[in-house]
């Protein structure tokens, strides 16, 4: 579910080289103005309400889905990748039915996806899905690029998994980039916002 985004090739570029200057600022202590700056334009709790309201009621760590969200649209709630994942959690079409049968509370329609509240609500339910079957970050972030039934697969394949629980390869060059980019996103809103104060906390649900 990673989106192309309409972003210039150069505007991606400066980017990763600011993200990259404030990884390196944040591990060498060097906290100022300036990282705040940059964090509040790079790393933004955009749609923050969402957000911590569903990962409150699905039991999901708040800047996981803030790094997943990064990662998928750059926050833009009207993304839409070559594939027709729609939204700020990029989610398809048959994701979205399949979500709306595991939580009884769910009655939006798919062609409301572009609102940012069901996205995310529907987003972070698959995170907490995915979370409840694999119980690993690093397996949850693969699956919810690459599904469930390939992280199953990879799991009983001793080529990639020594234990069946936790893997040591990632067959898939493009799930595995992407699994790196939300752990370090994941990382640097971990860091950034680490001294902020009533962060939301999660809670287990259960019924699915």
């Amino acid at each position: 579910m990673v989106i192309i985004t309409t972003c210039s090739v150069k505007h991606g570029l400066l980017r990763k080289v600011v993200a990259l200057l404030l990884t390196v600022l944040l591990i060498i202590g060097g906290a100022s103005a300036g990282i705040s700056a940059l964090k509040k334009r790079l790393y933004p709790k955009a749609y923050s309400e969402y957000v911590e309201k569903y990962c409150a009621l699905y039991g999901i760590d708040v800047n996981l889905a803030y790094a997943v969200i990064h990662t998928e649209s750059g926050f833009d709630s009207r993304a839409v990748s070559p594939l027709g994942a729609c939204g700020l959690m990029q989610l398809m079409p048959e994701t979205f039915e399949w979500l709306r049968s595991k939580d009884k509370a769910c009655a939006e329609q798919y062609s409301d996806v572009f609102d940012p509240e069901t996205n995310i609500r529907y987003g972070v339910l698959f995170l907490s899905l995915i979370e409840n079957r694999f119980g690993n970050e690093r397996l949850v972030i693969a699956a919810y690029h690459a599904g469930m039934g390939r992280v199953s697969s990879w799991l009983s394949d001793s080529a990639l998994s020594s234990d069946g629980k936790s893997l040591h390869t990632i067959p898939f060059s493009d799930t595995e980039h992407y699994v790196r980019k939300v752990e370090r996103t994941k990382r640097i809103y971990d860091a950034l916002y680490a001294a902020e104060e009533n962060r939301a906390q999660p809670l287990s649900v259960s019924g699915f």
